[in-house]
């Protein structure tokens, strides 16, 4: 019989997250309104998850040797900040330069926190709100243009901008943003909250104004309160999810989700936030080609579901119970979280909110009850 341990998880309390959508979702007191960010399930040495065996505690670590993935919960009550993950090469190359360097990895201005690669997704549990990929140049072209035209000022600070991207040059169209000066970000700022939109703009959307006011109002000194004109916008129901492989630059905006990510820390952050900007190594390493994330559904219904990925490196499905026995073999060791409801397994309850690590096995373990259940593999999914 396959043995589950139950999970107890470290928390992430940023200030873009929220004092009431974990506490909520894990029936958590909060008295003092701190902000729940993030939950991280599994062995990353940043938060590892700990297990009880043998009536003791222990590292989920000393159970696994490592997963490789990691597994959390997302409360987004602030944008988070633009930022991009390396790939395999960029990880292992800037960890071994910053490790040669002896830059602390507690250091602010450190980038690779690990050797790894950071692909990852993001699952919705509540309408989730986010920006990722570049748009096409015609279009990014189109909307700077039509803001220059709505203010004198804009169009001389703007004019470097279009010319690169009239030029086909994204990466310099991206370069020019951070050239701007203190006074120039500011009047960036003062100029987008200024302006009333028509209506009758052809090329910013009421969506995209109502963002980079709202940007403009939170980061005054922050040219990246454009990226709403060059970063498409997206809008997650429950139980939908995007992929954003490696590289590709993004920034999460509002909501409540569930995010599963390689087991690294790696971040390079591009706009909206008073974080660390290393622009040149972001520019080295996002990819600036347009990229719109594909919306995957899982079916209402469906009893089981595996979202679909490129990659092997991890893989998320959805698991629902109707009250019946349901029987899995399991494959590569697993986190599940249950998301609603609650469940059974090997004589033990899971409510919503708790969550389990499954070790690799041969056999079959069976769940029963009313549930909707979230598991995180790597390589292969849990088969039924």
């Amino acid at each position: 019989m396959t043995k589950i341990y139950k999970l107890t998880n470290q928390f992430k309390n940023y200030d873009w997250g929220s004092s009431r959508m974990i506490p909520e979702f894990l029936n958590l007191k909060n008295d003092d309104n701190s902000p729940f960010a993030e939950m991280w399930m599994g062995t990353h040495s940043g938060a590892p998850s700990v297990v009880s065996k043998d009536g003791r505690l222990i590292g989920l670590r000393e159970l696994t040797g490592g997963l490789p993935y990691l597994f959390k919960i997302l409360a987004v009550d602030k944008p988070l900040s633009i930022q991009v993950h390396p790939d395999k090469e960029q990880a292992v190359n800037g960890f071994e330069a910053e490790e040669k360097a002896a830059v602390p990895l507690n250091d602010p201005s450190r980038n690779y926190k690990d050797p790894n690669p950071k692909h990852e997704m993001i699952c919705a549990l509540s309408e989730f709100k986010l920006m990722a990929g570049f748009k096409e140049i015609k279009e990014i072209l189109n909307s700077f243009k039509e803001l220059s035209s709505l203010s004198e000022d804009l169009a001389s600070l703007l004019a470097p901008m279009i010319s690169a991207l009239e030029q086909k040059q994204p990466g310099g169209f991206l370069k020019e943003q951070f050239n701007f000066s203190p006074s120039q970000k500011e009047i960036i700022s003062s100029e987008i909250n200024n302006i009333n939109p028509s209506g009758t703009e052809k090329d910013i959307t009421q969506e995209q104004w109502n963002l980079m006011k709202t940007f403009a109002s939170l980061y005054k000194n922050d040219p990246a309160v454009l990226s709403p004109l060059y970063l498409n916008i997206l809008v997650l129901q429950p139980a939908q999810a995007v992929y954003l492989p490696a590289r590709s630059l993004h920034a999460y905006l509002s909501g409540f989700g569930l995010e599963l990510m390689n087991s690294s820390d790696n971040v390079l952050r591009g706009g909206l936030t008073p974080k660390n900007i290393d622009i040149k190594e972001l520019l080295k390493i996002v990819n600036m080609n347009p990229f719109m994330p594909d919306v995957m559904t899982a079916p209402i219904n469906a009893p089981y579901f595996s979202y679909p990925l490129p990659i092997d490196d991890f893989s998320l499905s959805v698991i629902r119970g109707n009250g019946n026995e349901i029987s899995y073999n399991v494959h590569s060791p697993a986190i599940g979280i249950v998301s609603e409801g609650e469940l059974t397994a090997e004589g033990q309850v899971y409510k919503k909110g708790e969550s389990f690590f499954i070790p690799k096995s041969e056999g079959q373990f069976v769940f029963k009850g009313f549930f909707t259940l979230y598991t995180a593999c790597a390589g292969f999914t849990l088969k039924s």
